[in-house]
This record gives structure tokens, sequence and C-alpha cells, in this order.
């Protein structure tokens, strides 16, 4: 059996999509997988055991009609490939399309409707209800095609080349590293940046043996700059230094994360580390750290949760600024306290 799973990004969603793939090899171990994926987030199931290959999405060169002939050349050739099901778990137009022109012998997706890709399936995964979480329903697809539920799955497993690396740049030795992630897609899902330098005191003064690890890409430079700041003797300041591999071992080997709603937040989750995420305008009912919900740190507003990338609110960013330095401190001195089994996921949700 041949299959193509279509989820090309975010780092997120991808990894909030790897349950499903996991679970598809424990049922069929003698099935052929493979993944349509962002070039930029290849890197993060390069060298994957349950993977028969990987197809790469180029965003820029699908909007590019000097670049049509390339994409005329890579949908021939995934149906040359001959799949039996291609599963879309992005259910947008783009991906809608290629599930429609792959031809496999079953399209199956979900059943979303915001750009019209349902209409192209064979087959629509509903989702269970409106507040699901994303991961509930990509699973959803699984029992569509009569495959079980089976947790007993390794969701992101150790990377020995990267985790080598990581030692070899920057020797973290027997020290308790928290990671701080302070980035995120949307401008009103990030805690305020004067919050993060804040806190890095704090916890400086309040947890003496641990070393803050700031993590994010290039974009998020100057912010990992000022968090520095806050505690200079105390941060490594990785902001675009890491590769996408590398920053999932940084997680691994970090007690815990602090975070707003993001990509790492997931990898967070999916490792069964301790979380403290900060949400805002998103729904961590549908979005949060999966197996985590209650880690999460959110305000009762009229607003929350608007899902917009612009503050509407009378006070702008309330939800995000109301939330305290010394608030975040307390949720991670309790976790902490708690110890590593605080991170276990607990499922299903």
């Amino acid at each position: 059996m041949k299959i193509l799973i279509l989820k090309p990004s975010s780092l997120g969603d991808v990894v909030q999509a790897l349950p499903v793939l996991r679970m598809l090899k424990r049922h069929w171990p003698a099935s052929e997988v493979h993944w349509w994926i962002d070039s930029a987030l290849s890197p993060l199931l390069e060298g994957d055991r349950d993977l028969s290959g990987t197809i790469l999405f180029h965003r820029r060169r699908w909007a590019a009609p000097r670049y049509w002939p390339e994409v005329i050349r890579s949908v021939r050739h995934i149906r040359r490939m001959g799949f039996d099901w291609v599963i879309d778990l992005q259910a947008l137009a783009r991906s809608g399309l290629l599930a429609w022109l792959a031809r496999g012998r079953v399209a199956v997706g979900l059943d979303d409707w915001r750009e019209g890709a349902a209409a192209l399936y064979d087959v629509r995964v509903p989702r269970p209800s409106p507040h699901s979480h994303a991961v509930g329903w990509y699973l959803e697809a699984l029992r569509v095609l009569g495959a079980p539920v089976n947790w007993d799955i390794e969701w992101l497993p150790a990377r020995p080349a990267a985790a080598a690396a990581v030692e070899q740049k920057w020797p973290t030795g027997g020290r308790l590293w928290l990671a701080v992630q302070p980035g995120a897609r949307w401008p009103t899902k990030c805690w305020p940046i004067e919050h993060y330098v804040n806190l890095a005191g704090r916890l400086a003064a309040a947890l003496p043996q641990a070393r803050l690890v700031i993590l994010g890409g290039r974009a998020d430079a100057e912010l990992g700059r000022q968090i520095s700041q806050g505690a200079p003797d105390r941060c490594l300041d990785l902001t675009g230094q890491t590769t996408l591999p590398e920053m999932v071992e940084w997680t691994r080997r970090s007690q815990l994360l602090i975070c707003n709603d993001s990509g790492p937040m997931h990898v967070a989750a999916a490792l069964g580390k301790p979380v403290v995420a900060v949400f805002g305008p998103t729904d961590p009912r549908r979005t949060g750290p999966y197996g985590q919900l209650d880690r999460v740190l959110q305000l009762k507003l009229p607003c929350v949760p608007c899902l917009r990338k612009r503050c509407g609110y009378a006070k702008p960013l309330e939800c995000l600024r109301a939330i305290s330095p010394e608030r975040v401190l307390a949720a991670v001195l309790q976790r902490l306290a708690e110890g590593p089994a605080s991170g276990l996921q607990r499922r299903p949700q």
C-alpha cells in the first residue's frame, strides 16, 4: 500500500500530524508512506524511520507563473508514483487541488470548507466537535481508513546526529536548562518582550542553578538579544543559530519550555516536556499543547479567543499584557516542583 500525506506547513501543524504517520505504520508496517512538506520544514522529516520519502513543496514557486512548468512536473511525478491513499490534513485550496490531481485511488481530507478543498475529496473527515483539538481531528482520518488509534508510539524519535551536534557546539554539561521561545507567527500571539526580559531576571533570582536557552529563528534575534539582557550571565541566546533538528534536541534536553502559542510549543508537547504557554487570541482547546491544555495561561476577557491577527480591543493586547511575569514565574516553579512527570502526555483529549 502506498500512502501520501499532505501537510506542508506550518511547524506546529506538521508536528501535530505526525501521530497519523506513526499509527499508520504501526498498523500497516509494510506500507510505503510519503509526505508532501514545505521545503523549509523538510529537515524535520529527513531520515524519519517511518517515511519512505518526502516530496518538497516550494511555496513561492507555486505562486510564480515562471515556475509552473516545475510544478506540473512535480504533479506528474506524484501521479506516476501511483498512491492508493492521498490524505490531506491541510485542507486548503492548494493541498485539496493536489489531492485531486494526484489521482490516488482514494482522496481523504478534513471536512473544512474555508477554501473549498473539501469538495475535492472522495471521503471527508468531520471534526468531532467545534472545539476538538487539531490532533484529535487528524486522528479521525485513521478511523475513517480503518486504522486504530493507539498511543503506543514515539511521537518525535531522538535524532542522534542532531543531539551530538548540539553537544559539540554548545556543551550543556549537567546544568538545569529552561528553554524560552519568544516568537510566534502572529504579533497578537506574542507575550510582550518586556515581560520576557522581566521574567528572565526573576528566574535567575529564583533558580540560581538554572540556565535559560533562548530558541527561535532569525526573525527572533532581536527578541533573544533583549531577553538575554535580563540575565546576561545566565542566558544562552541561540535565536537564528540552530537547525530545526537542533532546536528539537535542545527542547528534548531542556527541563521545561516557556513560550507563546507557536510551533516549538507543539514540539515540546510531542516530547512530553512540561510547557508554560501564554495564550492570547487563540483557542487552546483547538490548538493548545496536546496533553497539557491545563498548563496554558490565558485571561478570560470578553474578546478571547478572537482568532485575529490584529487586536481590536479597547486596551490593545490586554489579553497578553495583563498576564504578569510574576504569574508566569509561579507557573514555572510549580511545573518544576511537580517533576518530569508533569510533562507526561495525557491522551486522548
